[in-house]
């Protein structure tokens, strides 16, 4: 009888270690090929690493242009995206569902340049001589704010004027000098 039970149980845990789904596999046989054992991954954790690797990709870099042209001044890149506003903005997730929730509606934002300017040559290392272009812009984002309690006593408020205003650096460095814009340049090149 104990050895159909243990037949029995290893049978259930060998299914168990070898099933399917969204899962991760750590221990020793990651290093052999034989017997991994998959550990269930929350959602939870992978939209986080998702979040943070799309924010280092797109927001969190610095970008190396070439030589400023002469002939006229300056112009910084380009405005902040909707995406990198709303990522700014203090969150409103987390809230228990029926219990305490807190809904933004009817975004609209206003993006305004408040200071585009170039600081003079220096030499930086791992890029050599540049120049650091500060653009800065402040962005107010009007919305309706929605609060629902659903318990001691239920109730919505509606908050019709809410407001955050948001200040964004992109800063940005151009090379100085008589610099090889080749295929092998370190800086990002940009079509005309």
């Amino acid at each position: 009888m104990s050895v159909k039970s243990t037949l029995w149980s290893g049978l259930v845990l060998a299914a168990l270690l070898t099933g399917s789904g969204c899962q991760a596999t750590y221990g020793p046989g990651q290093l052999q090929g034989l017997h991994t054992i998959p550990i269930p991954l929350s959602p939870y954790f992978q939209k986080l690493q998702e979040n943070r690797f799309w924010e280092k990709e797109r927001y969190n870099r610095v970008a190396i242009l070439g030589p400023i042209t002469s002939g006229g001044p300056p112009r910084a890149l380009d405005p902040p995206s909707w995406d990198e506003i709303v990522r700014a903005l203090p969150s409103v997730e987390g809230g228990i569902p029926f219990l305490h929730e807190v809904q933004r509606n009817n975004v609209r934002i206003v993006i305004e340049p408040i200071g585009d300017s170039v600081d003079p040559p220096r030499f930086y290392p791992m890029i050599g001589w540049a120049q650091l272009h500060h653009a800065h812009y402040k962005c107010t984002i009007y919305y309706t704010e929605v609060t629902r309690v659903g318990w001691p006593i239920p109730y919505t408020t509606r908050d019709e004027d809410a407001s955050e205003v948001i200040y964004i650096d992109h800063d940005h460095f151009h090379l100085v000098g008589n610099v090889d814009g080749g295929p092998t340049s370190h800086y990002q090149q940009f079509p005309h």
